[in-house]
């Protein structure tokens, strides 16, 4: 690793004076985009920040290991591997557990981005895949999350799908770096998953997200070609067009004679 990534205190040195750029990236070809592309900030999963070579292919980001909730229960599994992760080139850890989970983290040094707004996993709370904060009681009850994740130690925090206005105002009143995901340009920084930018799925889109590229197109593309290439083969073969004579080893005429007359005689 060449780069110098950034650290906590770079990383919060920025709220205020720019947008930083956050990318949720899954395969190790998209974290070498992300880092060509000098994106700030990476969410990765767990399995790919250990794999060899991660960070010899994205050295520069500010690397977020995604604790995803359930997979990890106690304070102890999650230090074990915020840790791990750590030790394999993470720069911080993101946690949507409980807050002593987060404080026990912040206690033990480890840099914690929590989440606020509308979290998926504790959708059921707040009505579904819907916008959080609508209202001043709502708004209210977002403030307060951010409050609490402060005080427990955390530096940062996600904030999804909350009107722009009240992230703007939150994001103003409080020392944490705030990542927007649906929550406007009022934040410290704006955060979208690759999949959603390279349009790499079927599925949903988020109204909040933006299609940049159709790869999925691509790869129909990309499929049909190889059906075609295989259905070629297959013809070739079968009308004796394959192998021809620039797929194959010549011998010497007086070799194979040799070879051939051996071969008689000691059958």
């Amino acid at each position: 690793m060449t780069d110098r990534s950034p650290t906590v205190a770079d990383m919060l040195a920025a709220k205020g004076k720019r947008q930083l750029t956050k990318l949720r990236v899954e395969t190790m070809d998209e974290a070498a985009a992300a880092n060509a592309a000098s994106i700030d900030m990476l969410s990765v999963p767990p399995e790919l920040i250990l794999k060899d070579g991660f960070r010899d292919a994205c050295p520069a980001p500010f690397v977020v290991g995604g604790l995803e909730p359930g997979l990890f229960i106690t304070q102890e599994d999650y230090l074990r591997i915020a840790f791990k992760l750590l030790n394999a080139g993470a720069n911080a850890v993101y946690c949507g557990a409980s807050l002593p989970i987060v404080r026990r983290l912040r206690d033990e040094g480890i840099p914690v981005v929590g989440h606020v707004g509308l979290i998926p996993s504790r959708r059921t709370w707040t009505g579904g895949f819907k916008a959080v904060g609508k209202t001043a009681k709502s708004a209210l009850w977002v403030w307060e999350q951010t409050k609490a994740l402060e005080e427990a130690g955390a530096f940062a925090a996600e904030i999804e799908v909350v009107p722009p206005d009240v992230a703007s105002a939150i994001s103003a009143e409080t020392g944490m770096l705030m990542i927007s995901m649906g929550a406007g340009g009022g934040c410290d920084a704006q955060y979208l998953f690759a999949c959603d930018i390279l349009g790499t799925h079927e599925g949903h889109y988020p109204r909040h997200a933006r299609k940049y590229r159709d790869l999925m197109s691509e790869y129909a593309r990309l499929q049909e070609m190889r059906v075609e290439a295989f259905r070629e083969y297959a013809a070739d073969v079968a009308s004796a067009q394959f192998p021809g004579s620039e797929n194959l080893v010549p011998m010497d005429e007086t070799e194979l004679k040799a070879f051939l007359e051996e071969m008689k005689r000691t059958g």
